[in-house]
């Protein structure tokens, strides 16, 4: 009788459970990010593991830096109004029509 393996033979893929980097917070990709970046760091991780982490870290990082972009647009876009108020315009990004 063959068993049928769920997780790859290094462990389980450790982006496997994890929320798609798509719908964090800027703070909570960014504590996912340092902690992906640590266990990298701290090695001993067999090679799919780490791989896999990487890869995670890869895209946890495009996600930080496409938020920290669109916050940099926000703050350039603000205009200030006759009396000295400030307010932001309405942005659309590159890709909403």
């Amino acid at each position: 009788m063959t068993r049928e393996r769920t997780d790859p033979p290094d462990g389980p893929d450790p982006a496997a459970q994890a929320p798609d980097p798509a719908t964090l917070t800027f703070d909570e990709a960014l504590a996912e990010l340092q902690r992906t970046v640590a266990e990298l760091e701290a090695g001993g991780a067999p090679l799919e593991t780490s791989i896999a982490l990487y890869e995670r870290g890869v895209a946890l990082h495009e996600r930080c830096a496409a938020l920290l972009a669109d916050a940099e647009l926000r703050v350039s876009r603000l205009v200030e109004r006759a009396g000295g108020a400030i307010e932001a315009l309405e942005l659309r990004g590159p890709d909403e029509a």
